[in-house]
This record gives C-alpha cells, structure tokens and sequence, in this order.
C-alpha cells in the first residue's frame, strides 16, 4: 500500500472524527435546555388540618368501653406482659411487680419489688380510669418511669386487661360504667300567651257590674 493510499484512509478517518464532533457540538447549541429559575419541583400543599388528623376518630370513654369489656378477651391481652409479671396472688415479683390486686391498690405498694422513684412520687391508688393511662403510654403519664413497654394503643384490649386485671382480687370491685348514649338535652317549653297567670291558669273574667236602677 503506498503513501496515497494511506493518506486517504487517514483523510476519511479525521473527516469522520470532524463531522461526528460538529455535529455534537450543532446539537448542544439547538437543543439545549433552559435552566428554571427555581431548581426542583414546586408541590402545593393545602392549608388546614391534614387528612390523617381530620379523620382522627373521637377517643371513647374508657368507663363507656367498661360496659362492654370481656375479662376473657383481657386474659388473652394479659400473655403480652407475662415476661414480665406475675398474675398469681404470692407468685411474687419478676422484672416487674406481681400484679394480682393491683386495680384499686395504692401504687409502688407490692412487696418486694423495687420501684422508681417516679412511680414512689406518682401518689394515689390505681383506679381503673389511672391504669387505663399508664396502660396507654406509661412514660407520658408517669415521665422517669422503668417500665420499658410502649404501651396500648387499642382501647377496646386495655378495657379487656382492665377488666381481667379487676377479677383477680378476693373481692373485684365494679368497674365504673357510662351510657353509650349522651343524656338528651330537656325540650324548653312552649312560652306561656300574654295574660296568661303563672301555672298555666288562665284568669277568669270579672263580673259584670249590678245594673243600677234608673
């Protein structure tokens, strides 16, 4: 192969390497994008309450839930705390207090066991309506405590614990109860007609006057 021939192979090489990159180079120039002025997307957002906490549901009354509660259902809620509590009366502390006769017992009150010092100065006696509380989120209602359970969320399984937790005492006490219906509001009365004398009793008309003699 002579010089010539090299020089054409060579020639078509570069004119194909030159067309390539202007033709790359024309492209860039005509079709390239505008930068926005704001970078990213822009996602209104409604004002007002989100849709998660429109659509809350109203809480219900735990002493509502308590006309309903099952002792059974409870015992079941109760296999979630057996790692850590004792339900038979004597069975003594584990990780956690024995908890046989605890609704309506004084709190930080079981036999040994040592309580925090938080639960020491929470004071009072766990009513039904106080274990219902501290069963919801034990550190927001007594904030430094040592019980590391998270808590119930559902209220229908800590009325159903409640209510297992009540039956195991000498002598349960009933738990406190409400309507599920709210009282009806009394229908105002009908205001009485102008005139009319107090009770209801219309007065009567006065007499005539005795005709005088002419």
């Amino acid at each position: 192969m002579d010089s010539f021939e090299l020089n054409k192979i060579a020639g078509a090489v570069l004119g194909t390497l030159t067309l390539t990159l202007g033709l790359g180079i024309v492209s860039q120039i005509i079709f390239t994008p505008e930068a926005p002025a704001k970078p990213g997307y822009e996602i209104a957002v409604p004002e007002g309450p989100s849709e998660a906490v429109a659509t809350k549901p109203a809480e219900v009354p735990i002493e509502q839930l308590f006309a309903t509660a099952s002792p059974e259902k409870g015992a079941n809620v109760a296999k979630k705390c057996v790692a850590c509590h004792n339900f038979q009366e004597g069975a003594g502390a584990k990780v956690g207090p024995d908890l046989y006769g605890i609704v309506g017992r004084p709190k930080a009150s079981a036999p040994g066991f040592a309580y925090s010092t938080a639960m020491k100065d929470k004071g009072g006696d766990w009513t039904p309506q106080d274990l219902n509380a501290f069963l919801a989120n034990p550190k927001a209602y007594i904030p430094g405590t040592a019980m590391a359970f998270a808590g119930l969320g559902k209220e229908t399984e800590r009325a159903d614990l409640i209510a297992y937790l009540n039956t195991l005492s000498h002598d349960p006490k009933p738990l406190p109860t409400a309507s599920a219906e709210p009282a009806k509001e009394a229908t105002p009365s009908a205001p009485a007609p102008a005139g009319a004398a107090p009770g209801g009793v219309t007065p009567s008309a006065p007499a005539p006057s005795e005709a005088k003699p002419q």
